[in-house]
């Protein structure tokens, strides 16, 4: 995987973290339908990768806390794994004015790398089955593609079963 110079000089957020660190990855973009009923899944199907491939980003609050869950498009969270995670016992979803003020994205386009606020991140270990994974590059209609473990070390993210 390679960037090229038109990506390195007009990126997102999570593609100047991902140049910072030295990552390779591949932005991949489609035309986005603000119809679509999910996000996700509209990506998996654009792109002609695997839903399984495709990860979503969801913010959850945890005792007054945000912190991070990545699974794939085609499952939930689970929050009671998420709270265990993290050493509690419930959470909720964030609310999605929260989310975007937090990360600095919009819904929809909200990616786990080059958040405005470091947060506690996991990743679900589901993951790990591929060689790469693909995750919103900052923007409805954009996708980045990079290995789990690059994934995990640009958002200093833990891998946990947290989909379901």
């Amino acid at each position: 995987m390679a960037r090229t110079k038109k990506q390195q000089a007009g990126g997102t957020p999570a593609t100047v973290a991902l140049d910072r660190a030295g990552i390779a990855y591949d932005v991949r973009t489609y035309a986005h339908d603000p119809a679509a009923a999910s996000y996700g899944l509209e990506a998996a199907e654009a792109l002609d990768v695997e839903p399984g491939r495709v990860l979503k980003t969801l913010l959850v609050r945890v005792d007054g806390t945000l912190a991070v869950g990545v699974v794939p498009v085609d499952r939930q969270l689970d929050l009671k794994a998420i709270a265990a995670a993290l050493g509690a016992k419930r959470a909720e979803m964030a609310d999605p004015k929260d989310a975007e003020r937090s990360t600095g994205y919009v819904v929809g386009g909200i990616s786990p790398i080059g958040q405005r606020k470091s947060l506690p991140t996991f990743l679900d270990q589901s993951a790990t089955a591929y060689a790469t994974v693909l995750v919103s590059g900052g923007r409805r209609g954009m996708d980045i593609e990079l290995a789990p473990a690059d994934l995990a070390s640009v958002t200093q993210a833990t891998f946990a079963a947290i989909g379901r």
